[in-house]
């Protein structure tokens, strides 16, 4: 799959489904479109699926954008289904970023904020080239419920989002871009390590998925 992301395009990528840029449809242009029985909606709703996993294939490949004979190889999106863990968890840690008892606390976070809000959260730490990729697409068997969170400082900032459009609707735009700025920056997470920089994105993630009307979504605190 060639359609692969850099992560500092990947941000702008995300943003762009919900209005930050243009070049990709927005969540109340796909309800319109689909209210509207005409060409153009049709058309749009084709396409929905395949700009949806083309966003997710940035999240989870984290190629490169840049051209030259150098980043060739980088654009092919990673798909290692052997880089898996053998039983089910919303946690992969292929880079050794986490700590047994860091990883154990996040499946904790995890589960209490999937009971209480229905949003499931997933991490994959890694080190571009070596992710299974594309394959957890189906491991976490990703849907609209869903945030794969990718922690990759290969290219600088660690922390990457792809969102399921139903979390969208719910969770101000600027919202991940504030999280990834904030802990994702190389600053922070070479300072404090690249496990704080997980913990402290998934802190964020949980209040706001949990309160997303308080200041929880509109003032990341450290």
């Amino acid at each position: 799959m060639a359609n692969a992301f850099a992560p500092q395009s990947l941000i702008r990528c995300q943003l762009s489904r919900h209005g930050a840029t243009a070049g990709i449809f927005q969540p109340k242009q796909w309800r319109a479109s689909l209210a509207s029985p005409n060409p153009k909606s049709l058309f749009a709703e084709e396409n929905r699926s395949r700009l949806i996993g083309w966003s997710l294939a940035g999240a989870l490949a984290l190629g490169l954008s840049l051209a030259g004979p150098d980043f060739a190889d980088a654009k092919i999106g990673v798909n290692k289904p052997a880089l898996l863990p053998k039983e089910f968890s919303p946690v992969i840690d292929v880079a050794g970023f986490l700590s047994p008892g860091q990883e154990i606390r996040l499946v904790q976070k995890i589960a209490e904020l999937e009971k209480n809000t229905g949003y499931k959260l997933r991490i994959l730490a890694q080190n571009y080239p070596d992710t299974p990729g594309l394959a957890v697409k189906d491991f976490w068997h990703v849907d609209e419920n869903t945030i794969v969170f990718v922690a990759d400082p290969t290219f600088g900032n660690i922390l990457h989002f792809n969102v399921g459009e139903l979390i969208h609707a719910n969770v101000p735009h600027n919202f991940w871009s504030r999280v990834s700025g904030k802990y994702g920056n190389m600053f922070y997470w070479k300072e404090k390590g690249e496990e704080a920089a997980i913990e402290a994105a998934v802190t964020a993630i949980s209040k706001c998925l949990t309160e997303p009307n308080s200041t929880n979504c509109s003032e990341i605190q450290l």
